[in-house]
């Protein structure tokens, strides 16, 4: 595989400036400037306000001058927490994203718990590089799911992040993003083939990107146990400073195995009231034997 370090500027991808650092300004005038309103609407919200003891957006979406939408996404840019709580028309990112498409819930919630011990016990007390690979015992667990948020979440932190699609049998963590299937990804790059263009910064999330599956090749365990696999992540490493890692399922072969021993950790998910208790000890038995150390398990209800 070719050093990507020597590769010209514009060949490389670009991880971002990070977020926004711009002064934050009172709630009503980003409404008023989102809604375009008037400034005795502004007065009329106050008011209301007052007069009920609610918080102003409260007021605003009683008076139906905004939307709860509207007021998540003011909230969230006061903070610069980035997010997309649009509708599912106008939104660049898919409901299941629950950490920006409705970051104030509490599935959300449970995303940034996770995130927090993730990152306290494997990362340390200061937060420092987390490296996970994500699988689960069968398909259709939530492992993409779990991968797809957790990545989000870290993003969120303002630290620059990375999602990649391991699963060259049957992606899906790229399309979350938007990802274009057979567009260049993991196999294109394992192969030797291409490294422009196979990076996707996510959408609304300036601090994640994404590196897609890429097309399906007919040799992806020779792919993922290759040294340019390895490689590779010694790269990454250098240029994100998070990465989670989507894998085959176990009942999928050995891919995730590979995966596993090439990550700092593995994050075993299961599905309540689906995953059969003996196909989720055989995962965690064979990273046990010596295919990765075990962050732990997690049981997805979503």
């Amino acid at each position: 595989m070719n050093d990507m370090s020597q590769r010209p500027q514009e060949d490389r991808w670009q991880p971002g400036a990070g977020l926004p650092q711009e002064e934050p300004q009172p709630i009503g005038r980003m409404l008023q400037t989102l809604r375009g309103l008037s400034d005795k609407q502004i007065d009329d919200i106050v008011e209301y306000q007052q007069r009920h003891g609610l918080q102003f957006g409260e007021a605003a979406v009683a008076l139906r001058l905004a939307s709860d939408d509207d007021i998540v996404e003011l909230i969230a840019r006061q903070f610069h927490y980035p997010c997309d709580p649009g509708s599912d028309a106008s939104s660049a990112l898919p409901p299941e994203l629950v950490v920006a498409r409705n970051p104030f819930s509490d599935g959300a919630e449970m995303i940034r718990d996770l995130r927090t011990q993730l990152l306290i016990g494997l990362a340390g007390a200061e937060g420092g590089q987390l490296s996970l690979a994500v699988t689960s015992a069968q398909a259709g667990d939530g492992k993409t799911f779990v991968a797809a948020n957790l990545a989000a979440a870290l993003s969120q932190l303002g630290k620059r992040t990375l999602l990649i699609d391991a699963n060259m049998r049957k992606p899906r963590a790229g399309t979350v993003f938007g990802v274009a299937d057979g567009s260049p990804g993991l196999s294109t790059i394992l192969s030797g083939r291409v490294v422009k263009y196979a990076f996707h910064q996510a959408a609304a999330l300036p601090n994640l990107f994404v590196l897609g599956a890429g097309p399906i090749p007919p040799n992806p365990q020779e792919l993922l146990q290759g040294a340019s696999f390895e490689l590779l992540l010694d790269e990454l490493r250098r240029e994100f400073e998070h990465i989670v890692i989507d894998t085959p399922a176990g009942d999928s072969g050995s891919d995730f195995r590979m995966v596993a021993a090439r990550s700092a950790a593995t994050l075993v998910v299961a599905r309540q009231d689906r995953t059969s208790y003996g196909a989720l000890a055989a995962v965690v038995q064979a990273l046990a034997r010596g295919a990765g150390t075990l962050a732990g398990v997690v049981m997805n209800r979503y």
